[in-house]
């Protein structure tokens, strides 16, 4: 029997099928904020206010799981009983706010975790009196990327949780590609048509992909990672791709490309066809897509 020998997965692509003039056409079309709903991101252009408006991403981007027009029900519904999200983080108790969202369930999200995280934010809030400050005391420019800062920012918003994990602040320390906080990054650092950009001090060049179902099929149709699970090594392969396209701002193609896999009158074929040419290999490269899924 011949001897089958394992193959150490590249850092990198060996040939990315990706053709910068078809990939700016595709972000040049889509990334407005006409295709952003359904997404997360529409509750944000509420509060022009970086103060609110902080706030209201994190809450987005932690419930960014599941099936699209659940995720905006439940944070329309999160967001409601909190009005002025910083005025009401700042001056309820955490007594206050368990009874609020005392009935609260979303998937396997449960009231107590959400009471942990929003009380979380609240104690960021008094410890540096901004969730931007918080993250710029562990961010810095030699990092290689914002993973760091990130694991300092999500230990700071637990630091108060009791044992056990919450579904809303995955550890960023344990390999996971961590998508939701790298979203919510997106969202805060980049700033055009569709990311409001409402911190400063943080470099587009070190953001991370967020790494979901449809950017892991995307990054292995277009050959932009060999990896096949969507983990943070993934993620970052991705990056690096898309950084050799475009390396002060490679995170900025997410949204359009994404865009396919999440909108009903969208689909991965014709993200294919615009790349290739070629339409009837999309479902072996892209795998069968659960629409408006944000896992």
């Amino acid at each position: 029997m011949k001897r089958v020998e394992s193959r150490k997965v590249p850092e990198r692509p060996v040939a990315p099928c990706i053709d910068k003039a078809v990939l700016e056409r595709i972000y040049l079309t889509y990334n407005k904020r006409s295709y952003v709903s359904p997404d997360p991101l529409q509750f944000l252009y509420d509060y022009p206010d970086p103060a609110d408006m902080e706030i209201v991403g994190l809450v987005a981007a932690a419930f960014a799981y599941g099936h699209v027009r659940q995720i905006i029900k439940t944070v329309g519904a999160v967001l409601n009983t909190m009005a002025a999200p910083r005025e009401y983080l700042r001056g309820n108790s955490e007594q206050a706010i368990r009874k609020d969202f005392g009935g609260f369930k979303y998937r396997f999200t449960t009231a107590e975790e959400l009471t942990q995280f929003l009380v979380g934010i609240a104690n960021v809030l008094r410890r540096h009196g901004s969730l931007k400050a918080c993250f710029l005391r562990y961010y810095h420019e030699s990092h290689e990327n914002t993973a760091p800062a990130l694991t300092g920012f999500v230990n700071e918003i637990r630091a108060d949780f009791g044992p056990g994990s919450c579904s809303l602040t995955p550890d960023p320390g344990r390999g996971s590609a961590c998508k939701r906080f790298h979203l919510y990054l997106r969202w805060m650092v980049r700033r055009d048509e569709v990311d409001p950009g409402c911190w400063d001090g943080v470099s587009t060049t070190k953001l991370i992909v967020p790494m979901d179902v449809h950017m892991s099929r995307i990054g292995l149709g277009l050959g932009l990672t060999m990896r096949k699970q969507a983990n943070f090594k993934a993620a970052c392969e991705i990056t690096r791709s898309f950084a050799e396209l475009d390396p002060a701002d490679p995170v900025r193609y997410d949204f359009a490309l994404t865009r396919f896999g999440i909108r009903d009158d969208m689909d991965m074929c014709e993200l294919f066809r615009a790349f290739t040419g070629k339409g009837s290999d999309s479902n072996a490269l892209f795998g069968r897509w659960n629409g408006n899924q944000l896992d």
